[in-house]
Parts: structure tokens; sequence; C-alpha cells
């Protein structure tokens, strides 16, 4: 198994109004250490063309997830996984995608946290606000202080998401987080690449 590489997690989501296509081939030349596909909407049929051929632009270049669907990932060769609370358990996936892949688990609580310890990483915010899933039942921002205490209570990876930009980014990556996470920020840029390669330096300080 492949280990989480530090720096930035970038994320393809499908409702940003650009072709996630090109939005993976910009965060692969901006650096972006992991890029993950993002499709809440699409057919199954449609993912898996899509991450298909995501897996090429990454490979050699970026580790390449896949959101949600452990189907997917195994089908089309994704080196991770990351599941959502409601989304199978993990169990249940790692029986599907096999020893190999790398599983990580959204958290947002402390019970959450010590639920996906079993985990590879777990993802845990949001750390500010986000304007990325309009609806979602998502908790308030937990800040760089909720940052700094899920990192000393996980004893794996933690990967910061949410409303994470290349202002606060350095006070995530000092708060102790192996990944900056990105949707929004990301994808709505005027220039995703330079997007990109702004949070990655600041990984690289």
């Amino acid at each position: 198994m492949a280990s989480l590489p530090h720096g930035v997690y970038a994320i393809a989501d499908g409702s940003a109004g650009r072709p996630v296509l090109d939005l993976v081939s910009a965060f692969v030349r901006g650096g972006a250490a992991i890029v993950q596909l993002r499709l809440k909407d699409a057919g199954a049929g449609e993912f898996l063309l899509l991450a298909r051929e995501a897996r090429r632009l990454c490979a050699g270049k970026t580790l390449f997830f896949i959101n949600d669907r452990p189907d997917i990932a195994r089908l089309a060769e994704a080196d991770g996984l990351h599941l959502g609370q409601d989304d199978l358990p993990l169990a249940e996936a790692r029986k599907i995608v096999g020893p190999d892949m790398i599983i990580g688990i959204s958290t947002h609580s402390d019970s959450e946290i010590d639920a996906g310890q079993a985990a590879d990483y777990i993802g845990f915010g949001p750390i500010f606000a986000t304007s990325s899933k309009p609806g979602a039942p998502l908790p308030p921002p937990h800040g760089i202080d909720g940052l700094r205490k899920a990192v000393q209570r996980s004893k794996v990876p933690v990967v910061a998401i949410g409303g994470i930009t290349s202002k606060t980014a350095r006070d995530v990556y000092v708060a102790g987080a192996h990944c900056v996470a990105s949707i929004a920020d990301l994808c709505r840029a005027a220039d995703p690449e330079a997007a990109v390669r702004a949070l990655v330096d600041w990984a690289a300080r």
C-alpha cells in the first residue's frame, strides 16, 4: 500500500461548472499530491468512464482517489477511496477494493475521529465556512484550534478540509494537518492550476 503523501489534496467536483477532466489536468499540472474525483450526480457508467480517463491523467504524477464509490475505485484502479459517514462501512468497502488501496473517511467530531482510526487517514472539517456543500448537515466550523485538537487525537494522518484557501493554508499546516484539501477554492478559481500551485507553495515551506 502506498503511504499518504504530504501536500495538497485537490478535489475535482462535478458541480463546479467546469469539465472535471480539465480540472484534473490542471490540478496535476499545479503539483497536487492527491487528486480526488467527486461526482455526486453522475451515473455509474459515466463515473467509470471519467474515472478511467482521470486515472490516466494522474498516472505517474499524483495519486488518484475516488469519492464514495468503492466499485468505481476498484474498476478504475484508483490509488485511494474516500468515504463519507453515510457511505459503505469501511470494512465492507475494504472487501471490494482489496488490502492495498488507501481508504480515508470523513469525520466531524471526536466520536467520528475515534471510529475512523481503522482507516488509513481521516478527513476532518469543516475547518472554516465552506460553500462547496450547500444544504449539507455540517457542524459549525472547527477552526484552527479544533483542527489542532483533532490532529492530537488521531493516530492516523489528518486531511484538513472546509473553506481552506491560500490565505489560510499556512495556519492549517502549522496546526499539524498532513494534507490540505480543497474543493470550491480550486474548482471555481479563475486559474485552477495556479490556485493549486499557491497551496503547494505553502506545503513546501
